[in-house]
């Protein structure tokens, strides 16, 4: 029955008959696992399309909305946080096997006579991967991909054709907006797919026709077939490979960052890790040598790679009498090693926001909100106001006090006649204005603080609004406007700086207008903790 059916299906597709020609392909007796790599390569390929088909099921390309869309794929979207991994991790293993699958073949020489336009197409589909990398980076719109994007049209800027090329890409230099945003997309998800799926066919076709590059020494031995031997190999060594892409996928976490800031200028962008010996390469060229360390030597690299079948026109040699591409590779690996170690050496210890992380209500809302919050602390006013309604007095989380300030002032001091009853009477001013506002104000942020803000948040609070610091600086949307806003803080400045700024902050800011505080180690370290709180 089965041999009846695929008779039928052959008859009229011949689709079997395809499969078993494309199966029973002569390779030369010398293949083997080293020649896995390029269908590693394609699954890989397969693989990408696959994951980024269903992130764009629920991904917003604006934006606008990029980052919230992204967000809520990771976060509520089912296994949209596995398909995000996948996706991320996917495209560096991909870059890894491309790389490899072209220092195979330049080692044995596979781009000779006449396979020469097999290996330029090759060059090609490499360049498309790491393209792939620099279109997808903007996508996540957190800062990281945003200020590294803004390096990338920076760089293209050096190029000839500079101005031409940013047109194209739809920005000026200065910023990254909707335009240059969209055809990012358009370039990760259209452009490069079906560029790339075309020469994909193309390299296959050429493989096929050309045949698979033998040993010196091997043209004439017997052939054997692509089935079932090297099918076997190639599907041991993708299943490999995906166990790799599935064990990262599995224990590290692929980051979200805030949502891109245009005005966080001093934010301070890394590219991805494949691009990371480039940047390093730029350090070494400043000023006007600069167009020769983006531009002209990453173009020498790549011209070669691409001319090196009419460079290198020597015969086949046996891959141990290759010393001389061996060792250029080797050099190669260990420049490539060295720049990269060197670039995530120097890199400074991130301070970027996690993005994926929650952000309470308490970290919202002003700070004069939970100095209420601590003053109702601070003298147990909860053995009354149970906030689980379950005390002698009102829970007012649930029913706002509706008597005027000044009787509240006075229950404060002396809340009943009973003489043993807890005096409030050592309340400062701020005190008893934010305990006025807290149970007299409605608001569903505060009520959710009043239960669950931690306590060294609600002091901290309670010293910064002490210190008067709401007089200069704003955070979160209250205060002065002299100081910058303090929203954020801990993604600018390490802890220890913030203390120190706090002695002496003409040190730290010579500019500052402001005054050197003289708190104790205890209220020091709470202000401190409550600052950093706050996100963006």
């Amino acid at each position: 029955m089965l041999k009846t059916i695929l008779d039928w299906v052959d008859e009229r597709t011949g689709l079997v008959s395809g499969i078993r020609h494309f199966l029973d392909e002569d390779i030369p007796a010398s293949a083997g696992w080293h020649q896995v790599l390029g269908s590693v390569a394609m699954f890989a390929f397969l693989t990408q399309i696959f994951s980024g088909l269903l992130l764009a099921v629920n991904y917003a390309p604006t934006p606008a909305e990029a980052w919230d869309s992204l967000r809520y794929i990771v976060t509520q979207a089912t296994a949209g946080g596995l398909m995000r991994s996948l996706h991320h991790w996917g495209a560096s293993a991909m870059i890894v096997v491309v790389v490899l699958h072209m220092v195979q073949a330049f080692l044995y020489g596979a781009y000779k006579k006449p396979r020469e336009t097999t290996w330029m197409v090759g060059v090609v589909l490499l360049l498309l991967t790491l393209a792939f990398g620099l279109s997808g980076y903007l996508l996540a719109w957190d800062n990281r991909a945003y200020w590294g994007t803004m390096v990338t049209t920076r760089i293209t800027s050096l190029a000839p054709g500079g101005k031409i090329l940013l047109t194209l890409l739809g920005t000026d230099g200065s910023s990254i907006g909707r335009e240059t945003f969209a055809r990012f997309y358009a370039a990760h998800v259209t452009l490069l797919p079906l560029l790339t799926l075309f020469l994909v066919v193309f390299h296959v076709y050429l493989v096929r026709k050309h045949g698979v590059t033998p040993a010196p020494g091997d043209e004439n031995k017997p052939k054997k077939k692509f089935f079932p031997e090297q099918v076997y190999k190639d599907t041991v060594a993708t299943f490999v490979w995906f166990a790799v892409v599935a064990v990262m996928v599995a224990l590290v976490k692929v980051p979200l960052g805030h949502a891109a800031d245009p005005t966080d200028t001093g934010y301070n962008p890394r590219p991805e890790w494949y691009f990371l010996f480039l940047f390093q390469i730029l350090k070494a060229f400043n000023g006007p040598l600069e167009v020769f360390g983006a531009i002209v030597l990453p173009g020498l690299a790549v011209g070669s790679l691409f001319l090196l079948p009419f460079i290198d026109r020597g015969k086949m040699l046996m891959l141990r009498q290759r010393t001389g591409a061996i060792a250029l590779a080797s050099v190669a690996a260990i420049g490539w090693g060295a720049l990269t170690a060197r670039a995530v050496a120097t890199t400074p210890t991130t301070m970027e926001e996690d993005g994926l992380a929650e952000v309470r209500s308490w970290q919202q809302i002003p700070a004069s909100q939970l100095t209420g919050i601590a003053a109702f602390r601070k003298d147990n006013c909860n053995s009354c106001h149970a906030l689980d309604g379950t005390g002698s007095g009102p829970d007012l989380t649930k029913v706002a006090s509706r008597r005027p300030n000044d009787w509240l002032q006075k229950h404060f001091q002396q809340p009943t006649d009973d003489a043993k009853a807890p005096s409030s009477s050592n309340l400062n001013a701020s005190e008893v204005r934010g305990l006025i506002t807290l149970v007299t104000q409605r608001d569903e942020r505060g009520i959710d603080a009043w239960k669950n803000a931690p306590d060294e948040v609600v002091k901290g609070a309670n010293v910064y609004i002490g210190n008067q610091c709401g007089s200069c600086h704003t955070l979160n949307d209250e205060g002065g406007k002299r100081g910058p806003v303090l929203n954020g803080l801990k993604q600018r400045r390490e802890r220890s700086w913030v203390i120190a700024h706090f002695s002496d902050p003409k040190k730290f800011s010579p500019n500052s207008l402001m005054p050197a505080y003289k708190l104790n180690p205890k209220d020091l370290d709470l202000l401190t903790t409550y600052l950093l709180s706050v996100p963006r």
